[in-house]
């Protein structure tokens, strides 16, 4: 199992930049494949990226692609989501999630989930 802390999200006009960061504990995340999620008001839990074990391979969702980037530092235990371009539906709690060696897009496929981070896009 491991512990998962998010970090980043706020407020921000349309249009503008947020950095989404969450750091783990419990397991040797340089085995742990991360992916991020995000739930708006009334809608579905949705995948956002997700990047493998190695750093080698990210995805992403469509309608995040060109303005969304994943990283992480296994120095660190940590893996972050650059967002730029951001508009008013990006609005949602981003959540990230750990699992074994390769991300995927299901997040059924992800036992460890953090608690969530808010990130509000005005218009």
């Amino acid at each position: 199992q491991v512990q998962l802390a998010e970090s980043g999200g706020g407020l921000v006009q349309a249009g503008g930049s947020l950095k989404l960061s969450c750091v783990a504990s419990g397991r040797t995340f340089s085995r742990t494949a991360m992916g991020w999620f995000r739930q708006g008001p009334g809608k579905k839990r949705e995948f956002v990226a997700g990047i493998s074990w190695s750093g080698r391979t990210t995805y992403f969702a469509d309608s995040m692609k060109g303005r969304f980037t994943i990283s992480r530092d296994n120095a660190k235990n940590m893996v972050s989501l650059q967002m730029t371009s951001l508009k008013p539906e990006d609005t949602a709690v981003y959540y990230c999630a750990a699992r074994n060696w390769e991300a995927t897009p299901g997040s059924d496929d992800y036992p460890d989930w953090g608690q969530g981070t808010q990130v509000t896009v005005s218009s």
